[in-house]
């Protein structure tokens, strides 16, 4: 992978997305910051620590837990490094939320909404999250193994430096995405809108675009490589 490109693009998706996060007060450690709550658990605007440096780690980490169980739309959350797994997401609502480092496993949940957030070098394992709608979000660097996001709106995301094994895009929109520098495998991308969606310097391995609009996307050389010998595909898409 390309660190230098994947940097330059996270910092672009930054920049476009309005996005902005607290640093931990730990000196020299520069990870995002944890969310603080005020006495009623309501979100703080005030700087805080990381997960590694909070003085009670457990209690915030029960604290965010807590919040988005008992929320349905959540804005500007910071929940940098912590695990989630075997939870319900459907419906639930992100605005301007922080996920770097993340791990989420065995998510099942339908209508999950993301605006302006990140899951930069998140790792998703064994996830159903289909008819998502994420719009304006970071996966940079991020890893999917066994995840379905069958039918969901996924527009103008960045997926540079993404890993994806085992994975299903199909029948979803992915209008005006990035999927730079990613790698791919055993993953499909059928029937779904990739109309100005990028696939730069992307290694892969049995992947499927079969009925999406591949003329509209923008592949480079090696992206093409793809569409030869394969019946599938329509090759004069590149």
């Amino acid at each position: 992978m390309d660190s230098e490109l994947l940097t330059k693009s996270t910092c672009i998706s930054y920049n476009d997305f309005m996005y902005s996060s607290n640093i931990c007060l730990h000196p020299g450690c520069m990870k995002t910051a944890l969310s603080n709550f005020d006495e009623n658990g309501e979100i703080l605007e005030a700087n805080s620590y990381c997960y590694k440096h909070h003085p009670a780690p457990e209690d915030i980490k029960a604290k965010i837990y807590k919040y988005i169980q008992e929320h349905d739309k959540i804005v500007g959350l910071n929940a940098n490094g912590l695990t989630f797994k075997n939870i319900d997401l459907t419906n639930k609502r992100f605005y301007g939320c922080c996920f770097h480092h993340c791990i989420f496993a065995g998510i099942r949940s339908t209508g999950f909404r993301s605006r302006i957030s990140s899951f930069d070098y998140a790792v998703f394992t064994d996830c159903n999250l289909i008819k998502s709608n994420m719009q304006y979000t970071s996966f940079a660097g991020a890893k999917f193994i066994h995840v379905l996001f069958t039918g969901s709106d996924m527009i103008l995301d960045n997926f540079t430096g993404l890993s994806s094994f085992q994975s299903s895009f199909d029948d979803s929109d992915l209008y005006s995405s990035r999927f730079i520098n990613a790698k791919l495998v055993d993953t499909s991308i059928r029937n779904c809108n990739i109309r100005q969606t990028i696939f730069y310097n992307l290694e892969q391995q049995n992947v499927s675009f079969r009925m999406s609009n591949t003329k509209e996307a923008n592949f480079d050389e090696k992206g093409s490589a793809l569409f030869m010998g394969d019946d599938d595909y329509d090759k004069s898409a590149i």
